[in-house]
């Protein structure tokens, strides 16, 4: 069942513990820019899905696969009359770096491809958006979406080698302290590796910044306290922002739209 947001504008919302996804319809404005540490990667299925990405302004048709890397700037639109329709699932780089072992990222420079191999493994995940796959069924998705990927973008052996259990154990660190106040000299002790060159390789890795991802996981939280019935200023700070303005600031860049407007979809997809 859809349930509508405004006159036209429809939004359904499901996630599984290593990743979300959404199918949602749009007459006009849909996003603002934003940016996330997670890979989007969907297709669209009607209408024209516009979107500035990369210095260009980029236009969807039903049938191709937008890949969005993460951390870089987005927003989101139609690009004809009739608003557009489409499915995205969202992925921490650190669900494809358990497939990848340490390879760096795969890139797609124009964000839009018409690959069938792209496009036959994200349908794969998108197929039933309203009811979770199976662990093993949601692992070889994941796997054949990661191959697709890795050829799709010409994925060849990284010229140098990068220091993927350092890089993972500052991550589990950040994961096991989201609320806390981290610093890179804590992250090299944890990790035992030069700052830098975790900071470096971090990004590589996990596709975007150390403290970006922080922050990010620091959101998660908020939304679970909000979830569970606290106010919006006190989740800001039980999950580790200063106030309610440094949250909201964090929140509009990471999902393109204020908190207020994100809980209602979410909400509204939750009673359907």
């Amino acid at each position: 069942m859809i349930t509508p947001i405004n006159d036209n504008d429809w939004f359904i919302h499901s996630r599984t513990p290593r990743m979300e996804r959404l199918e949602a319809y749009f007459g006009g404005h849909a996003y603002d820019p934003h940016r996330h540490d997670t890979y989007a990667v969907g297709v669209t299925l009607a209408g024209v899905q516009s979107f500035h990405y990369r210095g260009a302004h980029r236009h969807s048709l039903p049938g191709r696969t937008i890949v969005i890397h993460p951390d870089e700037i987005h927003d989101g639109h139609a690009g004809a009359a009739g608003g557009f329709r489409y499915r995205m699932i969202y992925i921490p780089p650190h669900v494809f770096q358990d497939i990848l072992r340490g390879q760096p990222l795969p890139f797609l420079p124009g964000g839009i491809t018409t690959d069938p191999r792209m496009a036959q493994s994200v349908v794969r995940l998108l197929r039933h958006i309203d009811s979770p796959p199976e662990a093993l069924e949601e692992d070889d998705a994941l796997f054949e979406l990661a191959m697709a990927m890795n050829a799709v973008t010409g994925h060849r052996p990284p010229p140098r080698r990068f220091d993927y259990p350092a890089a993972q154990r500052a991550r589990a660190f950040i994961d096991e302290s989201p609320s806390a106040t981290i610093t890179l000299a804590q992250l090299e002790a944890v990790s035992g590796q030069n700052r830098w060159r975790l900071s470096r390789d971090f990004r590589v890795l996990f596709g975007t910044s150390p403290y970006r991802y922080l922050t990010m996981r620091r959101l998660e939280r908020f939304k679970c306290y909000v979830q569970a019935g606290h106010t919006l200023a006190q989740a800001a700070v039980d999950a580790g922002f200063a106030d309610q303005s440094h949250m909201n600031r964090q929140f509009a860049d990471a999902h393109g739209m204020p908190p207020g407007r994100w809980f209602k979809l979410t909400r509204q997809s939750a009673d359907t």
